[in-house]
């Protein structure tokens, strides 16, 4: 798919990114339907995901994301897990999609009841089938195109468009979703693909909101300033000497500590 053009081929700069973040490290079981994404196990029992899947799948993705052109809002994204919560508001805030963060509201894709809840988007983006089931099973009630970020043991059912990665690990949750915004901004013509995109990737990776805390109280804290050994108010006192051996007058400091 991706060697059609060169454009759309995998970087060697995209590859070091996504096997530092271990997009390519999978569960110890494998669903039979991830199977075919599978490049070998590990001696620990890992299944190792081809990462050239990943890519080929995350671009068809990109295409399917940019095809509901009229309303970005109509994309639907959504993470129940923890970990990708940041990353869906990050994916939201850039490609304009609707985020879900936290816990979906059962009937919120059938139940035309919930006035505050209920949407009807073209297109839902989910971070971890096993945990957003909910959310994939209303889609599949209303004929709803799914998109989700599988591991090798993930389920697949109602899933249409599955990303092979590690969807458990906070890096590889912000990596995938930092590049498949970048690759919508990209097929969308908003950014270049000449040009580094100049959105860090860490914005997309979750943080505790402890250790957010901390480097806030750090960072309004003053910073203490060190005292300056020599510049001492009380004046040093010198005396003039003659020394034994050749009678000559020399300086003798006196030092107080």
């Amino acid at each position: 798919m991706s060697g059609s053009n060169d454009l759309l081929v995998l970087k060697d700069e995209d590859v070091k990114m996504m096997l530092a973040a271990q997009v390519h490290v999978g569960a110890t079981n494998v669903d039979h339907r991830m199977a075919k994404y599978v490049y070998t196990r590990k001696d620990a029992g890992n299944h190792l995901i081809n990462i050239k899947y990943t890519w080929e799948k995350l671009l068809l993705a990109a295409r399917a994301i940019v095809a509901v052109d009229e309303n970005p809002k109509d994309v639907c994204i959504i993470s129940a897990r923890t970990y990708g919560q940041r990353a869906v508001l990050k994916f939201a805030s850039y490609t304009g999609a609707s985020p879900i963060a936290g816990r979906f509201t059962p009937g919120a894709f059938t139940n035309h009841e919930i006035t505050t809840k209920f949407r009807e988007p073209r297109l839902l983006i989910a971070i971890d089938p096993s945990l957003d089931h909910q959310a994939i099973s209303e889609a599949a009630y209303v004929n709803l195109p799914v998109i989700a970020l599988c591991n090798t043991d993930s389920s697949m059912n109602y899933v249409d468009i599955a990303i092979p990665c590690n969807n458990k690990a906070i890096k590889s949750i912000g990596l995938i979703v930092w590049m498949l915004a970048r690759e919508v901004l990209r097929m969308r013509g908003t950014v270049s693909r000449q040009l580094k995109w100049e959105v860090m990737v860490d914005l997309f990776f979750h943080r505790d909101p402890e250790e957010v805390e901390k480097e806030t109280k750090a960072a309004q804290e003053p910073m203490p300033i060190a005292a300056d050994p020599w510049s001492s108010a009380a004046p040093v006192p010198m005396q003039m000497d003659r020394d034994p051996q050749f009678g000559a007058p020399h300086l003798r400091l006196f030092l107080q500590f």
